[in-house]
């Protein structure tokens, strides 16, 4: 699949804290950083995208030591990559999360119907945010660290 010249694709399915020292480690820092999963989430259908901006902004110290902990003991949670990117400051320009529904999880090698079919608009939501100026990526919901995970009480 042929990308933009600028455009690096790596997986980073590995723990928060192993990402965190990859972008520490980098020379240059990136303008832009789209993050890519498929979680299953309430109210979603099976292929519907959401296009999330992160802003930034940190729970507090017990919730961000909470989110280190989780990390450092194997817990892969895109929640916590972008609580602990933040908080080591990796987060240089924009970074985008772009989340799919990817249906419930089913043995097999093959994408359920649904989920092929959203494919060709996940490609295309990747490369337009990953090319587009700023003043052209208007269809995003923020997402703020203070608020992205829900404490019990």
């Amino acid at each position: 699949m042929k990308w933009a010249d600028n455009v690096d694709l790596d997986e980073l399915n590995w723990g928060p804290i192993a990402i965190v020292q990859k972008f520490q480690a980098l020379p240059t820092q990136y303008d832009r950083v789209i993050l890519l999963s498929a979680i299953e989430r309430p109210g979603r259908n099976i292929g519907d995208i959401t296009v999330y901006k992160w802003e930034g902004k940190l729970p507090d110290e017990e919730l961000i030591q909470r989110c280190i902990g989780d990390a450092v003991t194997g817990v892969i949670s895109i929640e916590n990559l972008l609580i602990i990117g933040e908080y080591f400051k990796i987060w240089k320009g924009e970074t985008f999360f772009v989340d799919v529904e990817p249906g419930p999880e089913q043995a097999g090698e093959n994408f359920t119907e649904e989920m092929q079919q959203a494919i060709p608009d996940l490609i295309l939501t990747l490369q337009h945010l990953s090319t587009a100026d700023k003043s052209e990526i208007l269809n995003f919901k923020s997402l703020y660290g203070d608020t992205l995970i829900e404490v019990d009480a």
